[in-house]
């Protein structure tokens, strides 16, 4: 009776403990992954949401724990892979607008208690669909030539000088938040612009005009207060009472008003500390 116990425990994944699993939902929201992987009226989390882009359109996959059309036969080690390194189980390359040049800077601790929230939410059935892109973008073993160019691997490294706070805001943007990935203006091969970081583009998702984020006077932040900034995370509302739209929106219900006051804060107090690129039209435009 022993031997038969011990065969179905290591036959079957040990179950996370309940406070990684509440870690995990709370990464989720950071992460925002709620509305970039759940389609109108769809399963939450069962993908097929569309994604325009200048390269076609993408429809995001299923991330629950499904084992047929979802992630349920993904070994902790495939989910790592996947995220840090944009490589699917089977040995694909997944396409940069999935954010795994964000993701790669999140702690695997951080990644994986992500994954044991996913696994354990109700599996949904949702096949995923074919991505709309042109040749030769529609290439998956060209993306890495794309990576030898414009992906760096590595997990985010404080900055000494930093405060505790403004370095957990700068993990919380550049990695889980992955806001430079729209933030960001993009080259013709769809790499980011690292000297504009964060400067906002008039060709975001969907074509979407994405603002500049640093502290630039004229374009950016540069008027607001870590308050402000803190309010527009937690309701969408801007400092002339107007409201979020789009995607950001989406940010803000599915994402950063489920973090913490702390965590907002600390997202305010890293864009202020950033060096202002002026960039774009001015924001009263």
């Amino acid at each position: 009776m022993a031997l038969a116990a011990l065969a179905v425990g290591l036959a079957s994944p040990a179950r996370a403990d309940e406070a990684t699993v509440a870690r995990g939902a709370y990464l989720v929201r950071a992460g925002g992954c709620v509305a970039c992987h759940t389609a109108p009226g769809g399963a939450a989390f069962a993908g097929g949401r569309a994604m325009k882009t200048p390269f076609g359109t993408f429809y995001t996959p299923n991330i629950t724990a499904d084992p047929e059309t979802g992630i349920g036969r993904w070994s902790d080690a495939d989910f790592l892979r996947a995220l840090q390194d944009g490589v699917s189980p089977a040995g694909e390359h997944y396409f940069p607008v999935f954010p795994f040049a964000s993701y790669t800077k999140a702690a695997p601790a951080d990644l994986l208690a992500i994954k044991d929230y996913l696994f354990s939410l109700p599996p949904a059935a949702a096949p995923r669909k074919d991505h709309d892109i042109g040749f030769p973008f529609s290439i998956r073993a060209l993306q890495a030539g794309w990576k030898l160019l414009f992906f760096r691997p590595g997990e985010f490294r404080p900055r000494a000088s930093a405060s505790p706070e403004v370095n957990r805001g700068a993990y919380l943007v550049q990695a889980l938040g992955h806001c430079g990935e729209c933030h960001t203006p993009r080259n013709p091969a769809g790499g980011t612009l690292i000297a504009l970081a964060l400067a906002g583009t008039n060709d975001g998702p969907d074509g979407e005009r994405v603002p500049n984020i640093t502290p630039d006077a004229e374009t950016g932040l540069g008027g607001w207060s870590r308050d402000e900034i803190a309010e527009l995370l937690a309701s969408g509302t801007k400092p002339d009472f107007d409201n979020v739209q789009g995607s950001m929106a989406e940010v803000v219900d599915d994402g950063t008003s489920h973090l913490t006051e702390g965590d907002r804060a600390a997202i305010a107090a890293y864009l202020l500390s950033l060096a202002p690129i002026r960039h774009g039209k001015s924001r009263a435009n």
